[in-house]
């Protein structure tokens, strides 16, 4: 098989292969660095997101002999080796959401009285989601933005971060009900994705 065979086979093929040929784990880095970078620069912003990114694939490809081979799509692994990067980063994430909560949102002054009432509104709400997320529980908050902003199922969630899918559910829960009480009736996953991604 060549290196151009890589992008037929699934990653587990890719990380056994890479144990003899180290650079054919640059295929798993092709694949997958753009979602890994993105849930980074969401967690942390973008400058200490690059930095990350490359820690994180560093971390998996010195992990990469004790990878499972029955789990074809390494996304999840490189999830929780990401999430964990962002639990030793902690204080800057909450230093970051404090920061964004003190800046408020430009206005253009020409702008029509009904597009400065949405962003006030909308301002008001990012201010109250980032409260309500920054003041959860570290896994909660984990399980909450793999689900909401990388889209994982429960059973990816639970191989990332190395917990049951019970928990997954259980601190998934708590999360959104604590977000509910928060925001009100608003749904929380949904307010996080156009709340939190109305600026990108």
């Amino acid at each position: 098989m060549t290196r151009t065979d890589d992008d037929d086979v699934d990653d587990a093929t890719v990380i056994t292969l890479s144990l003899r040929e180290p650079e054919r784990f640059s295929a798993l880095f092709r694949r997958h660095a753009p979602h890994i970078h993105r849930y980074l620069a969401r967690r942390l912003g973008t400058g200490v997101a690059d930095d990350l990114l490359a820690e994180t694939f560093l971390v998996a490809f010195r992990r990469r002999e004790r990878y499972a081979a029955d789990r074809p799509d390494a996304r999840p692994w490189l999830y929780g080796i990401a999430t964990h990067l962002v639990g030793q980063h902690r204080r800057e994430e909450v230093r970051r959401c404090r920061l964004q909560l003190a800046v408020p949102a430009e206005v253009d002054a020409a702008c029509h009285a009904d597009r400065v009432a949405a962003d006030v509104t909308s301002q008001a709400l990012r201010h109250l989601l980032l409260t309500a997320v920054g003041d959860l529980a570290d896994g909660d908050r984990d399980v909450l933005l793999l689900v909401a902003w990388e889209e994982l199922s429960y059973e990816e969630v639970a191989a990332a971060l190395a917990i049951p899918v019970g928990t997954v559910r259980s601190r998934l829960n708590r999360a959104r009900r604590k977000v509910r009480d928060t925001l009100g009736a608003a749904e929380p996953m949904t307010t996080i994705e156009e709340v939190l991604h109305s600026g990108r």
